[in-house]
């Protein structure tokens, strides 16, 4: 395993490690879903032949090197063929979300300049399909599955299966032909600026090898050298489980499984049995929900044995020892409580990593009593994403994002702002160099994010500069481009959305008061607007307009409830600044009961 780190340290590029990973694994499982209620296996050697004839079909209908590709699909296998193709082929890969709306495809298409999109489905293809037929240079449309569209316009469609089939390659020659270095362009992950239009994080192959390599010798340090089964379920559009849930099991010879579905993802883990996966804090959060409601439902001597179980696991990771007349107790719940919890994880799990979002430390040490590994950590898209991340061997500290990773660089600025440098940090924007000016200053990545060094040497993160909201998924949402759009309805004058670490977006609306006048006397209500706010029927009507917007947005924008504000934000009453800013602090303070209520 420790080989592996050092040769993900000196090989040139992504498609040379899967390669030559390929050709010393051969018929060892590479990846797997589920079809027709069984796991369907693809080897290394049969992954290594789709990838390189799917690289000469793609270079068979024009794709030449640099152009970039779209990946519009869910989690399967061919989501990890497809991107491992397109870099094959020389060209790059520009991940996108299924929940994107068709504005939001034709921006990435537009902004990137993509020449070809790769779409698994055919429900997927038609809003990718609307957004393609009004780009400026995307016309080439490849579909994993058959595509079941009515009318071809203004994009030549492809099957997957044809272009693999009609274009028979060999791997060695593949393999060989790969010049990619480094510092060279490996993909473009989209991700929300405070601005509001997403970005093109220009990763480069070295970047992401740079992660690996880290990741790799953690594992190899800090856990048994056991065969690994990773489980993915996040979007594998984002960088963590692009780099986490696929390219480090690559580096590490794993095999990788595909979840169903959050839905049925309790059932995967028992049946893959992994031994490593990534995940955001909202799972732990349900998962300690179902955990505690079961508990609760069994009742009696299950509460009480649960109980000792996490007041035990508790001092033990406070440091506090255990007497010696608890220890045969303590060894007893690890055989009965502990273990039933471990076989929900499926019973091999070695740690769940935990990234995307800031994590509870309450919740963190939930499981951590419960003997299930939990390592949260730290990262930007900027950066590939790793930065740091708690480790056995440097002692676990569930309050803090752990230590720095290897070949990574973090300094704190005088104003607390964490610093980073090394390989991992992107090459900038795409084509964005203003906005790539604000935060790589003399090799350094500007991260946004206040924090410190405790006495271990461990991140502790205290605060954001930036206004990005980061929701409980890890999702990045600007939240200036949602309040601009419901400000821009004619029944909305200011606007403030909520929902860091949280399931969706909530707001706070101020009404335009023209227009709230001009109903409530069509309406026969009153006109006095602090009694108008509290008429459900002129709250359903300032709805409608959220909902207008809600329409035109992505998913992880919307907007699903909002508060009517007691009054107009104003400088007189410190909501605003005197550059009129809305003061998020301040109205964060007045509202925050109110609109942690929503989500009740």
């Amino acid at each position: 395993m420790a080989t592996s780190a050092e040769k993900c340290a000196n090989w040139p590029n992504l498609v040379t490690m899967f390669f030559d990973q390929a050709e010393r694994l051969g018929d060892a499982v590479m990846l797997a879903h589920k079809h027709e209620g069984a796991w369907v296996p693809i080897s290394w050697r049969q992954a290594a032949q789709t990838v390189s004839s799917m690289a000469a079909g793609l270079r068979a209908i024009g794709i030449k090197p640099g152009d970039r590709v779209m990946l519009v699909s869910e989690n399967r296998p061919e989501w990890c063929l497809a991107d491992l193709a397109i870099m094959a082929a020389g060209a790059v890969t520009v991940p996108t979300y299924i929940t994107n709306t068709e504005s939001d495809h034709l921006h990435v298409l537009d902004d990137s300049g993509a020449v070809a999109a790769i779409v698994s489905t055919t429900k997927l293809a038609k809003t990718l399909l609307a957004a393609v037929y009004r780009s400026k240079d995307c016309r080439t449309v490849i579909g994993i599955e058959a595509l079941r569209i009515g009318q071809e316009s203004g994009a030549t469609l492809y099957q997957w299966q044809h272009l693999v089939a009609e274009n028979p390659a060999d791997v060695t020659a593949t393999r060989a032909a790969q010049t990619a270095q480094r510092g060279d362009l490996a993909c473009l992950i989209y991700t929300s600026g405070t601005g509001g239009a997403p970005r093109g994080v220009r990763q480069h192959h070295g970047a992401i090898l740079c992660n690996v390599a880290s990741a790799i010798r953690v594992i190899a340090e800090d856990f048994p050298p056991d065969p690994d089964s990773f489980l993915s379920f996040l979007p594998l559009s984002h960088a963590y489980e692009h780099t986490c849930g696929q390219f480090v099991p690559i580096g590490l010879s794993a095999s990788i499984y595909y979840a169903e579905g959050l839905e049925k993802l309790a059932a995967n883990m028992e049946e893959v049995k992994p031994t490593l996966m990534v995940v955001v804090p909202r799972l732990f959060e349900v998962l300690r929900a179902r955990i505690v409601k079961t508990i609760e439902k069994q009742g009696g001597i299950a509460v009480v044995m649960f109980n000792q179980a996490m007041r035990l696991g508790r001092k033990r990771y406070e440091n506090q020892g255990l007497p010696f007349w608890e220890r045969p107790f303590d060894a007893l719940l690890d055989k009965t409580v502990r273990h039933k919890v471990q076989q929900r994880f499926g019973g091999n799990l070695k740690a769940l990593v935990s990234g995307g979002a800031p994590l509870n430390p309450e919740v963190g040490l939930f499981f951590e009593s419960l003997g299930i590994k939990l390592l949260q950590g730290y990262g930007q898209t900027e950066a590939a994403p790793l930065i740091s991340c708690n480790r056995p061997s440097r002692r676990i500290k569930i309050h803090t994002v752990g230590p720095v990773l290897d070949d990574v660089e973090v300094e704190i600025a005088p104003d607390g702002e964490i610093k980073v440098r090394g390989e991992l940090v992107m090459h900038g924007y795409w084509q964005n160099e203003v906005d790539t000016a604000k935060v790589l200053q003399d090799g350094w990545l500007l991260t946004g994010d206040i924090g410190h060094f405790d006495e271990d040497g461990h991140i502790v993160i205290t605060d954001r500069k930036k206004d990005i909201i980061v929701n409980d998924k890890g999702d990045n949402v600007a939240p200036q481009r949602v309040e601009g759009m419901l400000t821009l309805q004619t029944e909305i004058v200011q606007a403030m959305v909520y929902g860091d670490r949280r399931p969706y977006l909530v707001g706070v609306v101020v009404p335009d008061p023209e227009w709230a006048m001009s109903w409530a006397r069509e309406k026969g209500m009153p006109t006095d607007p602090a009694k108008l706010k509290d008429e459900p029927e002129f709250h359903r009507a300032v709805m409608a307009a959220v909902d207008r917007v809600n329409a035109s947005i992505a998913t992880v924008e919307k907007v699903r409830r909002v508060i009517i504000a007691d009054a107009p934000f104003t400088v007189e009453n410190l909501q605003m600044t005197p550059s009129l800013k809305i003061r998020r602090h301040v109205l964060k303070e007045i509202y925050a009961v109110r609109l942690d209520k929503l989500y009740g």
